[in-house]
């Protein structure tokens, strides 16, 4: 009997040699052979435990995605159930920016053309308007077949679609505008910090609270994350002071560590803050200063709530300075108005980046060979909407016009409402899709929620999951000032909708309160 190829097998599978005596080119086990078979590959397969994992992934968090969103889910299943028992009967996902998981209905135009890209055949009908057509006709010229491969910084006549919006929005740059695009903004944010960072004195500077995007990313690759506290009392803003203590600390605590960008998230998230153009030119001059790449995640740019506010780029800034600050502009396709989450499309501009570092990000982007094509044909049709003399124009303005006053609408309800509690304050949502109230907690919960290990924050948030099934993310998951609780909320629920869901969170609120304060109504927050 020989039972070497079994054995050649069961090394192959399990990835690592097996202990084996040979004589002769025969296996030395006899007829026992197969029984140490089974037993070997007992020993050994399976064996891939936690403890085995790099830590570097184990201590990543994404907070967004985390503990709240896990309990959602467990808990959406368990109301699909005959008498689940629980005191409501939806989850209501008010935990990330995700539109039209709530709702906001798909911009038609763009729509129709991804539909004759999907279906070629339909091409030959008269199914949609003129414009419609001719823009599905040019992207076919352009990328043949959404099956097929495109450049790995996507198509080529695609990008300068994309380079068209940019250039509208900012002016020409020193060189051509050259995006890459990608499948959505976290893919290409992921892959440039890749650059950054060969050892874990390597840093970047990230706004606190902060995407959590960043620093999960960051621990990723073994880099640093220097957080700067953003100042809530005077509306979020960036506090230069805040990120010159930052870089001081970081320079006395790793003597030899190289700080080598700083994260810019305006419109900002979670904060809902837009920067001032002083601001930005102090951010820039400071970057040029400090020899720091700027990173300008810049997703929420079509976002603006309020009336005192506009966006401008970082791109747009540092060229009118003519300052010879290397940036980075990050956009997506799954935030604005068009909220196209699921198609994962977006891009990534370069300014003033060195061209033999343009070829390493070449390179990058070639290991995945391509982006999506959908997302590809998406990101070039959303940044080109039609024009006044357009045929789909009237349609696609008021679709567009419907959903941003809508938006707009919630954000100040949205404020109001909380600002309304006791324990709560607010500050005004100027842009993006989310409030980030502070909460004051008492004594009582933050001792329940220590005996439970948890952060004061996460277990209010848990607390109001369980008991109203709307789901937010916790301040702590975006990192905060120590000594405060916050919690993030989106403004995407309907018009309709949002009114009760606000009133679910205030009776809540206020239930909590009192069971954890022991004054005036005592029922427990989870018996709402």
């Amino acid at each position: 009997r020989r039972p070497t190829a079994a054995l050649a097998f069961a090394a192959v599978f399990m990835h690592r040699p097996l202990p084996l005596l040979w004589h002769g080119g025969h296996c030395g086990m006899g007829p026992l052979a197969p029984a140490c078979i089974v037993l070997l590959l007992a020993l050994h397969v399976g064996g891939l435990k936690i403890e085995d994992l790099p830590p570097k992934i184990v201590n990543m968090e994404y907070a967004v995605r985390g503990e709240l969103d896990l309990l959602a889910q467990e808990l959406k299943e368990r109301l699909s159930r005959e008498g689940h028992g629980l005191p409501f009967d939806e989850i209501v996902p008010c935990n990330i920016g995700n539109p039209q998981a709530l709702g906001q209905k798909p911009l038609s135009f763009h729509r129709q053309v991804l539909t004759l890209l999907a279906n070629p055949a339909l091409q030959e009908t008269s199914l949609y308007p003129t414009d419609v057509h001719e823009r599905a006709r040019s992207f076919f010229n352009v990328t043949t077949s959404l099956g097929a491969y495109t450049n790995a910084k996507g198509a080529p006549p695609l990008r300068r679609r994309v380079a068209d919006f940019i250039e509208r929005r900012d002016g020409p740059g020193v060189a051509p505008v050259d995006p890459i695009l990608t499948d959505g903004a976290s893919p290409a944010v992921k892959m440039f910090l890749s650059l950054l960072v060969s050892e874990e004195d390597d840093a970047v500077l990230i706004p606190v609270p902060q995407y959590p995007l960043y620093s999960a990313a960051l621990t990723n690759l073994k880099g640093t994350a220097v957080g700067y506290y953003l100042d809530e009392a005077a509306g979020w803003t960036v506090s230069l002071e805040a990120v010159r203590k930052a870089v001081k600390d970081f320079r006395s605590e790793h003597p030899t560590g190289r700080l080598k960008a700083m994260v810019l998230i305006n419109p900002g998230n979670p904060t809902g803050n837009v920067m001032t153009r002083a601001q930005m030119e102090a951010v820039a001059r400071f970057c040029h200063e400090q020899g720091l790449v700027l990173l300008a995640d810049e997703v929420y740019q079509e976002n603006i709530w309020s009336p005192a506010k506009k966006f401008e780029s970082f791109r747009k800034v540092v060229l009118e300075l003519s300052l010879p600050v290397e940036v980075v502009s990050f956009h997506s396709i799954s935030k604005g108005y068009y909220g196209e989450c699921g198609l994962r499309g977006g891009y990534m501009q370069l300014e003033k980046i060195d061209k033999k570092v343009q070829d390493q990000l070449y390179k990058l982007a070639s290991i995945n060979l391509c982006s999506n094509t959908v997302g590809q044909s998406m990101t070039a049709s959303v940044m080109n909407p039609p024009t006044e003399r357009d045929e789909s124009y009237p349609m696609f303005h008021s679709e567009r016009d419907s959903i941003l006053k809508s938006l707009q609408r919630k954000s100040v309800m949205m404020t109001e409402r909380l600002n309304s509690l006791p324990g709560m304050s607010c500050n005004p949502i100027e842009g993006a899709l989310y409030a980030f109230p502070r909460i004051e907690l008492p004594v009582g919960a933050i001792e329940a929620a220590a005996a439970e290990g948890k952060p004061a924050d996460v277990f209010y948030c848990v607390e109001l999951l369980k008991a109203t099934g709307i789901v937010v993310v916790p301040g702590s998951g975006f990192h905060q000032q120590p000594g405060t609780w916050h919690f993030r909320i989106t403004i995407l629920p309907s018009e309709e909708k949002l009114p009760g869901v606000l009133d679910r969170l205030e009776a809540f609120h206020r239930a909590f309160l009192a069971k954890f304060s022991g004054g005036g109504d005592a029922r427990a927050a989870g018996e709402l």
